[in-house]
């Protein structure tokens, strides 16, 4: 009895290693908020975290930029398109997302800090039982998102009138590589473009820079973009 005792603690010993040295999750927050705002998920305590896109030419594309609570919350959250000159910097107050320049209300949240409605274009989400946004709804658009078992956005499905926009991605099968994923869009069931990617990571399985190869479908003959990403974390 006592020998059988001491394998079950050992057992129960090794299994808690095993456990604790295994890839975290990815939070509901972290998970739907890069499937909506198009940036890579992170995982770990997230402090604050900067993602550069570079293009062919090594100039800055895009940029997002975020900092979170230990909870796990956006705190801060800013998208800078550069090729578009677009751009919009968003402060957690209270239940809303603001304008950081104009304290305008932006998005609405439920629960602690998880997104509910888009005001200005009619959209709300839904989360499931979990916490994750699944659906999104606007006068004439529905959205649909999908994650794996560890909370990583495989990709969204949007119908818009005779629109059908699908985007599925397949990440690696190594846990600790899930932005190492290829993934492809169609429109109305017709390929639209391809993406690949690749990265080194940091102690936390986070990808510290990436390099992003995508391809156009859409025109005769197909075009290549290449990107490289880089990403600047700081954690509690």
């Amino acid at each position: 009895m006592k020998k059988l005792a001491v394998m079950i603690g050992l057992t129960s010993l090794l299994a808690g290693c095993d456990n604790a040295s295994g890839p975290l999750s990815f939070t509901p927050e972290m998970a739907s908020f890069s499937n909506e705002f198009d940036f890579d998920p992170l995982r770990g305590p997230v402090k604050d975290f900067t993602q550069t896109l570079f293009n062919e030419k090594g100039e800055v594309s895009k940029r997002v930029t975020g900092s979170l609570s230990q909870e796990g919350c956006f705190d801060t959250l800013e998208l800078h398109d550069l090729d578009a000159n677009t751009g919009v910097a968003l402060v957690l107050d209270a239940n809303f997302y603001v304008d950081a320049e104009t304290q305008q209300q932006k998005i609405k949240l439920q629960g602690k800090c998880q997104l509910a409605e888009l005001p200005s274009a009619g959209v709300t989400w839904d989360t499931d039982d979990n916490g994750f946004i699944v659906t999104a709804h606007g006068k004439a658009m529905e959205v649909k998102y999908r994650y794996d078992a560890d909370g990583y956005p495989l990709g969204k499905t949007t119908v818009s009138g005779d629109q059908h926009l699908s985007v599925s991605a397949t990440p690696s099968k190594d846990k600790r590589k899930k932005l190492d994923y290829s993934a492809i869009s169609l429109l109305n069931d017709k390929p639209l473009g391809t993406v690949k990617q690749s990265c080194d990571y940091d102690r936390h399985d986070n990808p510290v820079s990436c390099e992003l190869q995508m391809t156009d479908d859409s025109v005769k003959p197909a075009v290549e973009h290449k990107y490289t990403i880089k990403n600047s974390i700081e954690y509690y």
